[in-house]
């Protein structure tokens, strides 16, 4: 009997993440944020809905990994209590989403955070990622956790300094996008 190795065709991608903490709340007052927006916890987050954030926050940052895991497993991670998505809203309109992860321990991740395409450089940025922060805060957290690398926004990892997160380290990683995702590599990005 023959056997067959099914390996999905993928693009070698390079990228370093540099994982941040933040060890105590911040004590400067949060920005605000526009007048017509607001941050809402998507209580009873669809499968459709949060692959819609995520797949339009992340279609220029290469955010390939949720797009390859079946609907089920989505499902289970929005089903976790210890989950919450919370959704930017300006003019009615989902402008970005943030993920949080709680643990028991004490420890709270920021798993997800972004604006969507339309809302880049619109001046929500600071203050969305104050919400998050905040809300991160909450509930009996001790330590506040991100990470970020080079495929992100150029802005992010300065903007999660500016926010109070400190570096704890950087990890060069080789990841295999798939190529069936259709997701542009930026050629900086290509690993060798």
């Amino acid at each position: 009997m023959v056997k067959l190795s099914l390996v999905e065709p993928a693009i070698r991608v390079a990228v370093d993440v540099t994982f941040l903490r933040m060890a105590a709340p911040p004590i400067t007052p949060a920005p605000g944020l526009p007048a017509d927006a607001g941050v809402a916890v998507a209580a009873a987050c669809t499968v459709p809905f949060y692959r819609y954030l995520y797949n339009t926050v992340g279609q220029d940052y290469l955010w390939w990994l949720r797009r390859t895991a079946a609907d089920a497993e989505i499902a289970a991670v929005l089903a976790d209590p210890a989950v919450t998505v919370h959704v930017l809203y300006q003019g009615g309109a989902p402008a970005g989403f943030y993920e949080l992860e709680r643990r028991a321990c004490g420890h709270t991740n920021i798993a997800y955070f972004g604006l969507l395409p339309h809302a880049v450089g619109r001046g929500m940025g600071a203050a969305f990622l104050r919400h998050a922060v905040d809300t991160g805060w909450a509930h009996g957290t001790r330590t506040l956790t991100v990470n970020t690398c080079t495929a992100d926004h150029p802005r992010a990892l300065p903007n999660y300094r500016a926010a109070g997160f400190v570096e704890l380290r950087r990890v060069r990683e080789i990841w295999p996008v798939p190529t069936r995702l259709g997701l542009r590599v930026p050629e900086r990005l290509l690993a060798g």
